[in-house]
């Protein structure tokens, strides 16, 4: 399905996994690094899934004046657990201390994802989620983790694997949604535009 999709893409985003997300399933695009503060947007008073969403749209807003013809792809993924938003940690500190709130139960990914193109105003936004059912962990386990520094620049201090997790017993949802770019969702919001042109 991907290579009928003819239009300039660009994926706004630093995530080496969305760019092979996109690459493996047969899109040509460039990559934009989005020019946005996420310190900036703050959790209060605001759901996951509405936050998730605000980020890709900021994300894709930050990129799509300076291309005003091409579409436009961005991601935010975010944790949930038990309503809280959990993030990138600043820290190993931090680190330790979201890896064993999120191994204690099951916890949310979400992604958002905004699709956009300026010259003919298309902007749509959507989620998904997936929950993660993780294994038990050892102090020695967590301990030995936060030392190789993997947890770093990852939202929940920790990503998933694709044939299979050290860390998780099992996920109900999509596996690319927790590797940072839903792709079944994508497409559903890229054949909604490629179908009306």
């Amino acid at each position: 399905m991907a290579e009928t999709y003819t239009a300039q893409i660009i994926l706004a985003s630093a995530s080496p996994r969305r760019r092979q997300l996109l690459a493996n399933a047969g899109y040509q695009f460039a990559v934009v690094h989005p020019e946005i503060d996420e310190t900036e947007y703050s959790t209060e008073q605001i759901d996951s899934a509405q936050y998730a969403q605000k980020l890709a749209l900021a994300k894709s807003k930050s990129v799509v004046r300076k291309y005003p013809e091409s579409l436009i792809i961005s991601a935010d993924t975010i944790v949930d657990f038990q309503g809280e938003i959990i993030g990138k940690p600043a820290d190993a500190k931090e680190a330790r201390q979201i890896i064993e709130k999120l191994f204690s139960a099951p916890h949310k990914v979400i992604t958002g994802i905004a699709v956009c193109r300026f010259c003919d105003s298309i902007e749509l936004v959507a989620c998904d989620a997936t929950t993660v059912y993780p294994k038990q962990l050892t102090q020695e386990q967590i301990t030995e983790y936060i030392k190789s520094s993997r947890w770093k620049e990852k939202s929940g201090a920790y990503a998933i694997k694709e044939n299979g997790d050290e860390f998780v017993e099992k996920i109900d949802g999509s596996m690319t949604n927790v590797m940072g770019l839903p792709m079944e969702l994508l497409e559903r919001l890229l054949s909604k535009i490629f179908t009306r042109q």
